[in-house]
Order: structure tokens, then C-alpha cells, then sequence
């Protein structure tokens, strides 16, 4: 007989009911508040029902879906799977259970498509002369996945994000009243960069990159510094996963021209870092100097997600930046202030994505300064990161902190070692083989 599931069934009853004050949530409760978050971030209808959760408290079940894992951390408020309970078969929390099976079966050849599709667009961005019409139920669609982004699912909000684009190009193709048909690019536009951002999480920056051009024409048609900033950020960012670090300080350059809100602070930010791997330490300290004195704007609207970039999103990227010019002590000083700030921030916010990247750099600044527990502690969160959420470039910086281990002045050591081990079992299930939604 399986052993119960204490911590669920502890989460459980610690959670008030949204029907009854005073008492406890029910099962049925739970499951029809995991169900109703799901349709609200992903438009996806599930049928998870208060048996089902027996069946987890029960232990039947130690390892549900990705989707019913991300409702049930959002609802009971917790971080991790861990701290619900779950173990993924094999006995390591978050590691993927079925190498062989995946959410994102197929998305392979999905963003290969959605990369042509997006080209094809790229005539009639640039030459339509078409109306618009009224977009606000896109433009609220487009708010709501940047803002699930990471925290829920990928392949839902990129399947919406895609559908997005589409219906705005239709509407584009129709006879809509000229005076809103910036609108209609804008929405188009916003849909296309968010297909891009998430394309580079994937491992694809080059499909990437097939979505931008559009999108820039998209920003163009749509007369809108906002837009142009943030395809600017993500044309920046596919070129930086390509190690193209002279283009990507272009871009970044150039888009600090359209910059308005936080946009701002990640555009200066990143081009710090961009010079700074290419070797031009005198522009990258300066870059640096202004990056850090960048006021954000408080007035500007911000999407979520990848696109706003908060004081601890730009404290990892210093860190970053001081790494780049061989400054250890001071990248573990803006790692520790940004991973501070972001674990002060409330749940609903935090941008988790972002913070993993900048335990890395806690871990690369730590293994520099001979610090191998500093560095074990850093990663030992990390390696908790739900499957699903294993993008790209967290395998390829992680891998990086693998490295670091290997070097000659810890090559012996028992702890580095474990550290390596610990992260090679971490890197064999990235997102892109993640467990079925269920």
C-alpha cells in the first residue's frame, strides 16, 4: 500500500475555502479552483476532479501531469513539486519520468512552421494598407500568457500566442476603419515577439528570428516605440543564444532608441554584457556605469513576463556583466541583492525564470572563489525546476556551472564532483522533453 501524501493533504487543509470562511478547502474544491486557473491561463479545459485528488493524497499517484502540477502549486501557493509531495518515479523530485514521451511531442516541427509562417506575413505587414478593428481582447490575451509565461504549461500559451497572430493578420486581410488598424498591428506585433521569446526557450533562436522581422514590421506599421523596443530586446536576446554577441549589441543599441519604460533598464543592461563578451571592457564598464543609473519610468504600461525587466531581473544581468570582465566578488554582490529582491517579491510576480538564471551566476561566482558549498547551495534550487520549465538557455548556463567543476582546482574534490553529477542527471530532461499534460 502506497504511504499517504502528507504534505498535499497538509497544503490542502492549510488553504481556506473560497466558499466556506472558516473551514478548510475541500478536495472538490481544489480541483474545480486547478481546473478554473487552467482555463483562465491556457484556455485548455481539464477535468481533474476531487477523486483524482484523493488519489494523490493517497500516494496512488506521485508524479501527475505538468499542467495539474502547475495548477496545484498556484492554488496551494508553494514553489516547488517537492513541496506537495511529488517524486517523479526514480525517486529524484523534477527529473522527467518518461525520457521517451513529451508535452512538446512534435513542437519541434511546430516552431519550424510558425518561423515560416511568420516570413510569409512579412509582405502583407509591409505593404497593406488595410484596416483595423477594435483588438482590446487580443491585446488582453497577449497580457495574459506574458504573464503565465513560465509559470504555467509552455505548449498551450504558444499555441494561443500563435493563434493570436493569426486572427490579427485575418483582420488585417479584411476591410476594417484605417484609424485603428495600428492597433491591429500592434496586437500582431506583441503576438509575434512573445512566438519568438518562446522559440529561443526552446532552443531555436534562429526560428526566432523568422518571427522578428515580422514583428519589426509589425512595430513600424503600428508607429510603436514600445513594440520596437521589445523586438529590438528579443532580436538582442536570439542573437545572444547564438554567441552573435557583436549583433546582439547592436540590436541592443538600436533599440534603446524606441525604449520607453523598462525596456530602458534591459536594453542598456544588456548591452553591457554584450560588449563585455566581445572583449570591448572600456564601452562594457561604461555601458555598465549607465545601465545602473537608468531610471525607469513609472508611467509607461508594462506587459509582464520577459517583457518587463524589474531591479532584480537587472541586478542578474549586472552580475552577468562583472562575470564577463572577470569580477567575481562583485557578481556575487548583485546575485545575492537580485535573488534578495526577487524572493521578496510576491508570488503572483516573480519572475522565476529569471531568477534561476541568476542563481547560476551565484554558482559561477562562488566555484571563482573556491566556494564550493556557496556554489551547491545556489544550484540545489535550481535543480528543483518543475521539467517543464527546463529551457534552453537554463540548460546551457547550468551546464556552463558543470564545467566550472571540472576545472583543475576542483577537479579532486568530492563535492565538485557531486555538484557536476547532480547537474548531468538535471540536463538529460530539458522542456522540450517534458512529461504529457494530463
Amino acid at each position: 500500500m502506497p504511504d499517504p501524501n502528507e504534505l498535499l493533504r497538509t497544503a490542502r487543509e492549510r488553504t481556506p475555502s473560497r466558499r466556506a470562511p472558516g473551514e478548510q478547502m475541500s478536495r472538490a474544491e481544489l480541483a474545480e479552483a486547478v481546473c478554473g486557473w487552467l482555463w483562465e491561463t491556457t484556455e485548455t479545459k481539464y477535468e481533474l476532479d476531487g477523486h483524482y485528488i484523493a488519489k494523490l493524497e493517497r500516494g496512488a499517484v506521485r508524479w501527475p501531469g505538468a499542467a495539474y502540477r502547475a495548477g496545484l502549486r498556484f492554488v496551494l501557493n508553494v514553489v516547488d513539486d517537492a513541496d506537495l509531495g511529488f517524486v517523479a518515479p526514480g525517486g529524484l523530485a523534477g527529473t522527467d519520468p518518461e525520457p521517451g514521451t513529451s508535452s512538446m511531442l512534435g513542437l519541434e516541427d511546430d516552431l519550424v512552421q510558425a518561423g515560416d509562417e511568420s516570413v510569409a506575413l512579412l509582405a502583407l505587414a509591409e505593404e497593406s494598407n488595410v484596416g483595423d478593428l477594435t483588438v482590446e481582447q487580443l491585446h488582453a490575451d497577449i497580457v495574459r500568457i506574458t504573464q503565465q509565461y513560465l509559470r504555467t504549461p509552455t505548449r498551450p500559451l504558444y499555441i494561443r500566442a500563435r493563434a493570436i497572430r493569426d486572427r490579427a493578420f485575418r483582420l488585417l486581410a479584411g476591410r476594417q476603419p484605417p484609424s485603428q488598424t495600428r492597433d491591429l498591428y500592434a496586437a500582431g506585433g506583441w503576438a509575434l515577439t512573445l512566438l519568438a521569446w518562446i522559440s529561443v526557450d526552446l532552443g531555436r533562436p534562429d526560428v526566432a528570428e523568422s518571427h522578428t522581422r515580422t514583428a519589426w514590421a509589425c512595430a513600424e506599421a503600428a508607429e510603436s516605440d514600445d513594440l520596437r523596443a521589445w523586438v529590438r530586446a528579443t532580436q538582442h536576446t536570439a542573437a545572444f543564444w547564438q554567441d552573435d554577441f557583436a549583433r546582439a549589441t547592436t540590436y541592443a543599441q538600436d533599440g534603446l532608441q524606441y525604449a520607453t519604460g523598462s525596456s530602458t533598464l534591459f536594453l542598456a543592461s544588456v548591452a553591457a554584457v554584450d560588449l563585455a563578451r566581445t572583449g570591448r571592457h572600456a564601452e562594457a564598464r561604461e555601458a555598465l556605469t549607465i545601465a545602473k543609473r537608468t531610471t525607469v519610468r513609472t508611467d509607461v504600461p508594462e506587459l509582464g513576463g520577459p517583457f518587463l525587466c524589474t531591479p532584480e531581473r537587472a541586478e542578474g544581468i549586472w552580475s552577468d556583466t562583472h562575470l564577463a570582465l572577470g569580477e567575481a566578488q562583485r557578481t556575487l554582490e548583485h546575485a545575492d541583492r537580485g535573488i534578495a529582491q526577487f524572493e521578496a517579491a510576491p508570488h503572483a510576480v516573480r519572475n522565476f525564470g529569471s531568477e534561476r538564471m541568476v542563481r547560476l551566476q551565484q554558482a559561477k561566482a562562488h566555484l571563482q572563489l573556491s566556494d564550493l558549498d556557496g556554489a551547491t547551495e545556489a544550484v540545489s534550487v535550481v535543480l528543483t525546476t518543475p521539467v517543464e520549465y527546463r529551457v534552453r538557455p537554463l540548460i546551457h548556463r547550468i551546464s556552463e556551472v558543470a564545467a566550472l567543476t571540472r576545472l583543475s582546482r576542483h577537479a579532486t574534490d568530492p563535492k565538485a564532483r557531486a555538484l557536476h553529477d547532480s547537474i548531468r542527471v538535471f540536463t538529460r530532461h530539458p522542456a522540450s522533453r517534458a512529461t504529457p499534460s494530463k
